[in-house]
């Protein structure tokens, strides 16, 4: 018996060892590049700002205390960040749909014109909606529609918020389109067969089986929504001010090292809390949807 499990325990042992070393470049990255960041930047939080600027060592809440006292940024980027990734949703769920179940021998085609604008610069699809959204561009017709003529879209929440939904609509697109071709089409046939409604089908096949992709969508186009500056900066003329302005302007202008960690840690529990809210709230309501199944 002992002679038996000595090179079961061998084997075991080998297995652990094999396991533990394709972990570790892993785990060393995710260590160098997102813990010791991570802690870096709470130290930060809890000192003071040197003379000439920078960082000086402390132990002190100040920081924390003056983002409280003005949350106007976090309130902003949750409420563009919400917005925008319903937006994506809501334009990305149809699109995916057609691709995956309608294009024919077009699908490859419709992808590739998804994935092109991923080959070339963010800041200049950014640029490119000056033009677009200005006085000469959907601004100039729509205040000519309505005789407004000082009519404009830049410089406000509604052109950022056009802005950050192109910007992060691919995000959403594919998710959801990889989980719509994987679905076996026949549940849904066989669902009609039923007698079921087309939204009755949809909310009890269809969006139970594309779930995942909503929910990996959803995070994919959240986050960065959240943490957005570029978008803002050039379409919102620095007018619509996000948590990602005030964060460029504690660390490269005021050099106010510690007032940018605070509102950098407050992002980022902004963020896991926002994300686990949702995420309970998806899964209570697929609960109940098992449940009335039943």
């Amino acid at each position: 018996m002992t002679a038996a499990a000595a090179p079961r325990q061998e084997g075991s042992g080998r297995s652990v060892l094999a396991t533990g070393l394709l972990v570790l470049p892993a785990a060393v990255w995710y260590l160098l590049l997102l813990v010791a960041p991570l802690f870096i930047v709470v130290v930060f939080s809890l000192g003071e700002k040197a003379r000439n600027g920078g960082y000086t060592p402390a132990l002190t809440l100040d920081n924390y205390g003056q983002v409280l006292a003005r949350p106007d940024p976090f309130v902003d980027s949750l409420r563009l960040a919400t917005i925008g990734t319903i937006l994506t949703l809501l334009i990305a769920l149809p699109l995916a749909y057609f691709i995956a179940t309608r294009a024919g021998r077009h699908k490859g085609l419709l992808v590739l014109l998804l994935v092109i604008p991923f080959w070339t610069s963010f800041l200049i699809r950014a640029y490119s909606w000056l033009i677009i959204l200005g006085p000469r561009g959907a601004a100039g017709f729509i205040g000519d529609m309505i005789g407004e003529p000082a009519f404009r879209i830049l410089g406000t929440d509604v052109g950022v918020m056009i802005g950050m939904t192109y910007g992060y609509l691919p995000l959403m697109i594919f998710p959801l389109y990889v989980t719509l071709e994987r679905m076996d089409r026949s549940l849904v046939e066989a669902s009609k067969d039923l007698g079921a409604g087309r939204w009755a089908t949809f909310r009890q096949i269809t969006l139970p089986i594309i779930l995942p992709g909503v929910i990996t969508g959803s995070i994919l186009v959240f986050i960065p929504m959240m943490g957005e500056y570029v978008i803002p900066a050039i379409l919102g003329y620095g007018r619509t001010f996000l948590i990602g302005n005030a964060l460029v302007l504690d660390f490269l202008e005021a050099r106010h090292w510690p007032a940018g960690s605070a509102k950098a840690v407050g992002l980022i529990a902004v963020m896991m809390v926002s994300i686990t809210l949702y995420l309970w709230f998806l899964n209570r309501g697929r609960r109940t949807r098992e449940v009335s199944v039943l």
